[in-house]
């Protein structure tokens, strides 16, 4: 992994392993499944795809290959971490913090957009506002071939939406880190090697999350 230029989101503590990157080892040491027919089946540490690993995708939607993001490293937010941009939302203050210098660096997708919007929709008109601000501040990337035949792999372990995430992530070597606040992500994305970025959070919240 190419080094990480992200400043590592601030945990709230003193201690300094709150300001170290909230990485894990990826899960590169896990034995995979063996399927029915006896060859292996991808496990959550698995390397990412080959793009033409799973060719009958390419039907799905017209989708073609995954557009390059440009120089420089990348930050993929999804729906939790956009919210921290409305005022009164969880770590509202520490988010706005950390975006000052990073949020250049960000990327979602249609989904984390969608997700933004459902979570702004109940805290009123003022937070549907900041909602359609960052839509247009943030880039936002489509689902291609290569994001569905990575959210395949892991679609049998994950929520369909997590997948997504995940493989839209895997198919952009620019992102070396994923911004969630929603347990399910972080954990998976720390076990790809990714770093998590959670500005407000404990360091590694997501090992002690129900």
């Amino acid at each position: 992994m190419p080094p990480d230029p992200v400043v590592p989101p601030r945990s709230g503590g003193d201690d300094e392993a709150a300001r170290l990157p909230q990485q894990r080892a990826s899960a590169e040491d896990s034995d995979p499944a063996p399927g029915a027919d006896g060859a292996s089946e991808p496990v959550l540490g698995d390397p990412r795809p080959a793009p033409d690993d799973a060719p009958a995708l390419a039907a799905l939607g017209g989708l073609g290959p995954a557009p390059s993001l440009g120089p420089g490293p990348r930050v993929y937010a999804d729906g939790s971490a956009l919210a921290q941009y409305v005022v009164g939302s969880s770590s509202h203050d520490e988010w706005a913090e950390w975006a000052k210098d990073h949020e250049d660096e960000l990327v979602t997708t249609p989904l984390g957009l969608t997700e933004l919007r459902r979570l702004a929709l109940p805290a009123g008109v003022e937070a549907r506002g900041v909602a359609r601000d960052v839509e247009a501040r943030v880039t936002v990337v489509r689902f291609s071939d290569q994001s569905l035949r990575a959210a395949t792999k892991v679609s049998g372990v994950l929520a369909p939406f997590t997948a997504l995430h995940i493989g839209a992530v895997l198919a952009h070597p620019e992102v070396v880190a994923v911004a969630t606040y929603e347990t399910q992500l972080a954990r998976v994305a720390a076990l790809h090697g990714l770093l998590v970025v959670s500005p407000g959070m404990a360091p590694f919240w997501w090992e002690s999350a129900d």
